[in-house]
């Protein structure tokens, strides 16, 4: 039981929370008005953010495009292209670009055949493959003499880049990194020729290392359940299938499949640049303008037209396996857009937002059924109706059993019993310290930007936030958690633990 005096603590500290969430909020919200935004004649926006606390500016590059845009033989092609944007462009990254185009032809055309036998049914013919791999090798090792490795990566190293990196999740593609400030005509420069004269190069050899991250991801038991869990979960929409793509298809993919995927995605009006910190726009505007504005304007991207239906009956997914038991409980629930968004993220956060929550403390303090436990308001993506995340992981001679029922518990008392007040303050309180804190960085605040934009329609929601976790209610969470953790609407998987087989 808490004593007077941890109760004391623990409001003290929140009231501490209370005053300095307002005070950080404020100068937050005074960054609003100093956004400037521009979409070029190409289609292309620009969101851009003086902050000159440094000599140091954040860069980011938002694709509107990520793994929900992926048709079936295809899985995996946003995360390709991403590797594929470092490769260079027909200037830089090439020893001879003609001569290099050349040997990808003839590399792309032995490639083709080998995938035809790969493909042939019943099965391929091992001696004719044989001969393909071998032949593909030798176009293979031939392209590669033209390729000057880590070009790109170089130029912005030696001109003092940091973090210099990118990402492809279920939503975007995003390609990020800090640069001094008097570097700007430099990433201008760059990021306009890598999204328009981009060369391919070291694709096939690419996609070995894009399948051996696979294998290695693959090596946990937690991705193999969650690479069976979502396809499960989902019937129709296309969160169902992992960014990272099926191995069959990430052998399968040809250069072309990618160059027609960028000329598809990466038009200009299917971009976002967001740029914060030491950036005059007054100075700023016109340089991106000269050089972001030779991309392709191209024609924006229609979305997916697939439509998860409504989940008519519990799913339940068990994976045998020697390892810890593991459990995952997922019910959909609206996209980002939905007015109840905000209360999702409060329903997560006092459901099992950390020590504090209520199914750590029943699950791993009370009952001891569990080492873990937690909640996630959304797990693969926001911009499409997605999944609330309930995981835990049994404790030593406890079972997923025991830990299912003691959720249960926990999601009947909270669609039956108002939170409390106190829980509500604590759980305002650590979402706007946790938001805030997230855009501390310029590169935060760049990604904020660039995210709002393209999930919501505008960069202004970043700023309206805070506003909207300030109005829930109590009555807003009792309702959402109703109509969210009905039996018909989870789906369950779990690590369900076997002797190894040196056990048996």
């Amino acid at each position: 039981m808490r004593t007077h005096r941890t109760a004391a603590l623990v409001a003290a500290g929140l009231a501490v929370l209370a005053l300095a969430a307002p005070a950080r909020a404020q100068g937050f919200k005074d960054l609003e008005g100093k956004v400037v935004e521009k979409t070029l004649p190409n289609g292309l926006k620009v969101i851009l953010l003086p902050r000159p606390l440094a000599p140091v500016t954040s860069f980011v590059t938002y694709a509107d495009v990520g793994g929900v845009n992926e048709q079936q033989n295809a899985t995996g092609l946003a995360h390709i292209f991403e590797h594929m944007a470092f490769k260079g462009t027909t200037t830089i990254g090439t020893k001879d670009i003609a001569k290099e185009e050349a040997a990808m032809a003839k590399e792309d055309q032995a490639f083709t055949v080998l995938r035809a036998e790969r493909l042939r049914r019943p099965k391929p013919d091992p001696e004719k493959l044989k001969l393909d791999e071998a032949a593909f090798k030798k176009d293979q090792e031939e392209a590669q003499k033209y390729s000057d490795t880590g070009a790109f990566d170089k130029i912005l190293e030696q001109q003092g880049a940091s973090g210099l990196n990118a990402f492809t999740g279920f939503d975007q593609t995003v390609y990020h990194y800090s640069l001094p400030s008097n570097r700007l005509e430099l990433w201008a420069a760059l990021e306009s020729d890598r999204f328009t004269h981009p060369v391919l190069r070291e694709f096939y050899k690419e996609k070995d290392v894009i399948m051996e991250e696979k294998r290695m991801g693959e090596s946990r038991p937690t991705m193999r359940l969650f690479n069976d869990f979502f396809p499960v979960a989902y019937s129709a929409a296309m969160y169902r299938s992992w960014v990272i793509g099926s191995m069959s298809d990430l052998q399968a993919i040809t250069r072309q499949q990618a160059k027609d995927w960028f000329s598809k995605y990466y038009c200009a009006k299917n971009l976002t640049v967001a740029i914060v910190g030491d950036v005059d726009p007054k100075t700023a505007m016109p340089v991106l303008e000269k050089y972001l504005d030779k991309i392709p304007a191209g024609a924006k991207p229609e979305g997916p037209i697939t439509v998860e239906p409504p989940q008519r009956a519990e799913k339940r997914i068990i994976m045998d396996d020697p390892s810890q038991p593991f459990l995952v409980i997922g019910y959909h629930r609206p996209d980002i857009n939905d007015p109840d968004n905000a209360a999702y993220d409060v329903l997560a956060d006092v459901l099992g937002g950390g020590r504090s929550s209520r199914l750590y403390k029943a699950l791993v303090k009370e009952k001891k059924v569990a080492l873990y436990a937690a909640a996630m308001p959304s797990f693969e993506g926001e911009k499409f109706p997605g999944l609330f995340t309930i995981m835990a992981v049994a404790n030593k001679g406890k079972t997923n059993a025991e830990c299912e029922a003691a959720i249960y518990a926990e999601l009947d008392k909270i669609q039956n019993e108002p939170i409390t007040k106190d829980e509500l303050e604590g759980v305002k309180a650590r979402a706007k310290m946790h938001f805030i804190d997230g855009i501390d960085s310029n590169m935060g605040l760049a990604m904020q930007l660039a995210m709002a934009q393209n999930l919501q329609g505008d960069w202004r929601q970043m700023f309206n936030y805070l506003d909207r976790i300030d109005a829930v209610t109590a009555q807003d969470v009792t309702r959402i958690a109703k109509s969210a953790f009905a039996k018909s609407n989870r789906t369950v998987g779990m690590i369900e633990t076997t002797p190894a087989k040196s056990e048996k």
